[in-house]
């Protein structure tokens, strides 16, 4: 019954190619509600079966591109509305790119899908291959947006599962493990075209084992999770068009100090500062810096993000002063976000005037890539600045296993909008991958503290100014994913491709294969 409608629903919107074209982009938006904040995966038991199917179905490769293109474009434009937000903060000046930005992203984030969708369209006969096809291509496509260009890793399809325990699987398989099992998952409703309760049925018997092992790993898990320091996180609430407002500079600054030297219940181990919310330079002599010690007092830490000026090169940083205000490191941002720090080939455009939105001059320049602090007196941990969190391998890539992820940004940039919220629950999966708690600095918020689970310990909310005075636990003992990477499950996926590909289970052909 369910082909027969799906079937006539092929018909119906065949008659009319701008049919399929909207129909595709209605269904990428239910995918969209799959990310924060909604965080509802509605999209993986309607949208992906039914581009799924449509896809499989369709005349030729370049029409099941065209589906895969155009769900992924309403899926990358919804999920990604905060975009635009970059553009508005001096709308003068940048205001009117702001769709283009949208569209351009969006569209270009979507030829990875179409890419999905042809693949799978010829990669065998039959509706299990395409199953399998589009399952593993799916995989490859996300994985090569997280690396060409630099990466954009932004909204995968397993964030969707950040409320529910199906997340804790993120700890064995990685962010691209959760992509298959997202979209193969979906696509188990095919299963039995003309059964319809089977494919059903087997689609819920697989989430529900997914849904117990999460379980099984919570129930599990240490629920006292033994304290390992205080951290005191400030959020001085600074818009970003007021940030940099000399007139504002210094209000926001004195904010900062005032949360940090407010009286705490506990004492306090660590204060974090947000990404570049000192508003003067670090220069050879960090004098100017003792201010912020002084604030802390004297049995705490206190780390902060600053802009480095050295060498006619300007850095994005993050530095770590002692209890007793002695330069402990300076870390310089290395993964910068393109556009927006730093302008591709800026080296020939700059006669243009174009640079990114956030840097000045020729452009941030970036550091020597991750590398684990330890000190006397705290575990040791991973400074994360802003968009470095997004990368799940930048993290493995550090000189040695951390204690803890520190992560300090300005999400002020994306405004009142969904993207902080994004943004934090990318956190919450770097802390389930590793094992690792997480304390999140935020200029705007969102700030939190993370268990090595993911969840949160506790928050403060969006748009507002506070400190939040938590207790980070230990580290768990390194995870499977920690361990190993996304390697281990990058062979499983092309194994299986392979398998699929060229194992012939069936010479019978399906009726509902395409003609």
């Amino acid at each position: 019954m369910i082909i027969q409608q799906l079937d006539k629903l092929i018909v119906w919107l065949g008659r009319r190619p701008k049919r399929i074209w909207s129909c595709a982009v209605l269904l990428g938006f239910f995918l969209a509600l799959g990310q924060a904040p909604v965080s509802v995966p509605i999209g993986v038991f309607t949208s992906i079966p039914i581009l799924g199917y449509c896809a499989f179905r369709a005349s030729s490769w370049k029409l099941s591109f065209a589906i895969g293109w155009w769900a992924g474009l309403g899926y990358f434009a919804l999920s990604m509305i905060w975009l635009i937000e970059p553009f508005l903060v001096e709308p003068e000046k940048h205001a009117i790119l702001a769709p283009f930005a949208l569209l351009v992203m969006s569209g270009g984030l979507a030829l990875f899908w179409g890419g999905a969708f042809a693949f799978a369209k010829q990669f065998g006969a039959g509706l299990g291959r395409f199953i399998i096809g589009l399952s593993v291509a799916w995989v490859a496509v996300e994985y090569l947006r997280s690396v060409l260009f630099t990466g954009f890793p932004w909204g995968l399809l397993g964030y969707t599962w950040i409320e529910t325990p199906i997340a804790q699987w993120a700890s064995g398989i990685g962010p691209f493990g959760m992509v298959f099992i997202t979209v193969f998952g979906g696509l188990l409703m095919l299963s039995f075209p003309h059964k319809p309760f089977v494919g059903l049925t087997l689609t819920v018997l697989f989430f529900g084992v997914l849904f117990a092992g999460g379980m099984w790993r919570l129930s599990s898990a240490d629920q006292s999770l033994e304290p390992n320091i205080r951290v005191r996180l400030v959020q001085p609430n600074a818009p970003q068009h007021r940030k940099w407002d000399p007139e504002w500079m210094g209000v926001f600054f004195r904010r900062g100090l005032e949360l940090t030297a407010s009286v705490a219940k506990q004492p306090i181990d660590l204060v974090v500062w947000p990404e570049t919310a000192v508003p003067f330079g670090l220069q050879e002599n960090i004098g100017d810096l003792q201010i912020l010690s002084d604030a802390a007092g004297p049995n705490a830490h206190i780390i902060a993000g600053i802009r480095r000026f050295t060498d006619n090169k300007l850095y994005n940083s993050m530095v770590h002063l002692d209890k007793r205000g002695g330069l402990v490191s300076v870390y310089d941002k290395s993964h910068l976000v393109p556009f927006g720090e730093y302008f591709p080939f800026s080296e020939y455009l700059s006669g243009l005037g174009l640079r990114g939105l956030a840097a000045n001059l020729q452009g941030f320049t970036p550091g020597a890539g991750p590398e684990v602090v330890s000190t006397r007196g705290l575990p040791s941990y991973l400074p994360l600045i802003c968009y470095e969190a997004i990368f799940p391998a930048f993290i493995s890539a550090a000189n040695s296993r951390p204690e803890f992820l520190l992560h300090i940004t300005n999400d002020a940039w994306f405004g009142d909008t969904i993207g902080p919220f994004q943004h934090l629950v990318q956190v919450q999966f770097r802390a389930i991958e590793q094992g690792l708690p997480a304390a999140r600095s935020a200029n705007t918020g969102i700030s939190a503290a993370i268990d090595p689970y993911g969840r949160i310990i506790d928050r403060l909310k969006l748009n507002e100014k506070g400190v939040l005075d938590v207790d980070l636990p230990k580290a768990l003992e390194p995870t499977v994913y920690a361990r190993y990477g996304d390697l281990p499950f990058l062979i499983f996926v092309m194994l299986l491709g392979l398998i699929a590909k060229y194992v012939t289970f069936s010479t019978r052909k399906s009726k509902v294969d395409p003609e």
